[in-house]
């Protein structure tokens, strides 16, 4: 039923490629795991052993804090329709923002959003699938429209005080990092 792989293969990007959502995985060594749904066109393969997912402004910032913590990191991808699968990705995640030169190497890869915070570059390690035979069919409709045009009508600084309302610690207390390296 299931594989363990060292790394994603064509026939596992491909999958990869044509989902609308995936879910990402963290956690500190203490306090709150975190399960985030994520969407938008944010997900990209620069390698068999490496991906990278643009972080838009959300309610939250648990990702960025647990990785500057624990970098360990999961992504999970379901088919939802055609033939069942689960397939996980185990590795380790380090975040950059705006202000790092690895933004402005990577964030022309990804389509201009208003709200983008930060970049999640994650080594594969383990590349896992699981029969997925319990995960319902499910249509895809649209992307939703909200968070683009709440974050293109904050403007950049509406956006940063956002980021230092919201964004700067999580739910735990951690430290997010979030102007460590933004101007």
């Amino acid at each position: 039923m299931g594989k363990q792989l060292d790394r994603i293969t064509p026939e596992l990007q491909s999958f990869i490629d044509k989902q609308n959502i995936y879910f990402v995985a963290t956690a500190a060594e203490t306090g709150t795991v975190n399960l985030s749904p994520k969407g938008m066109d944010s997900f990209r393969i620069l390698g068999p052993n490496r991906v990278m997912w643009l972080n838009v402004t959300g309610s939250g910032n648990e990702t960025a804090a647990h990785l500057l913590l624990n970098d360990r990191i999961t992504i999970m991808f379901c088919a939802f329709e055609g033939k069942p699968l689960i397939l996980r990705l185990y590795g380790h995640g380090k975040a950059y923002h705006p202000a790092d030169p690895e933004w402005h190497e990577y964030s022309p890869l990804f389509p201009p959003l208003e709200g983008a915070r930060q970049l999640i570059d994650i080594q594969v390690d383990l590349v896992q699938t699981s029969c997925g035979m319990a995960v319902p069919f499910m249509d895809y409709n649209r992307e939703r429209e909200e968070l683009n045009a709440w974050a293109r009508k904050q403007g950049p600084d509406g956006i940063h005080d956002y980021w230092a309302r919201k964004n700067m610690a999580s739910i735990d207390g951690f430290d997010t990092g979030i102007f460590a390296s933004t101007p």
